[in-house]
């Protein structure tokens, strides 16, 4: 049986959680826990972590699509709650280590300085694709927001039909969100400090 009643119990939290998540990213993106007085050591080891996190993330959502389409909802259900605890991970984790480091500039090679000019062209024509994914991936890590809590809710409240409709935007969104977030990794990892 349907529950309207769960839809629209939720729908003002889901508002508030697509607001207020990536406001306080951004705000925490540029808070450094050293302005606080508070000297931690930059989370280094975080980014190969958290890449992995989307990189699994990418999985259940590829394996919970096959669970539904193999008529498997429980299982399917339990991927899809592994896949926003997966994302929440990230989140926390990406937060954590922007918190305690300084941003990495694509094309920093060396800290002296000094770049040949052939690597300097090889740089220029790759930062181009990495600026367009990581612009890409940022616009639809905000976005899917909403659309994951909807489509979550829908199923919660048994109303597959709305949810199946919401779940072909919200996939391709996420599966993008999640496998741009590996390739963002693998194209800025040469140049952490």
């Amino acid at each position: 049986m349907e529950d309207h009643s769960l839809e629209k119990k939720y729908n003002k939290l889901i508002i508030a959680v697509s607001i207020i998540i990536p406001v306080a990213v951004g705000v925490l993106f540029v808070i450094k826990l050293k302005d606080f007085g508070i000297n931690v050591e930059p989370l280094s080891f975080l980014p190969p972590i958290y890449a992995t996190t989307n990189g699994l993330t990418a999985i259940a959502l590829i394996l919970g699509v096959i669970a539904i389409k193999n008529g498997k909802q429980k299982l399917h259900e339990r991927l899809m709650t592994s896949a926003i605890a997966l994302s929440l991970a990230f989140l926390v984790m990406y937060v954590a280590y922007h918190m305690t480091a300084d941003s990495t500039k694509f094309g920093d090679l060396n800290h002296d300085g000094i770049v040949d000019a052939v690597e300097k062209a090889k740089i220029g024509a790759v930062r181009y694709l990495y600026v367009f994914i990581l612009l890409t991936h940022i616009v639809l890590s905000v976005v899917i927001i909403p659309f994951v809590l909807v489509t979550y809710v829908r199923a919660l409240a048994k109303r597959f039909d709305k949810h199946r409709k919401i779940a072909r935007i919200t996939f391709p969104l996420w599966l993008y969100v999640a496998v741009t977030g590996v390739i963002v990794y693998l194209m800025i990892s040469p140049y952490y400090a």
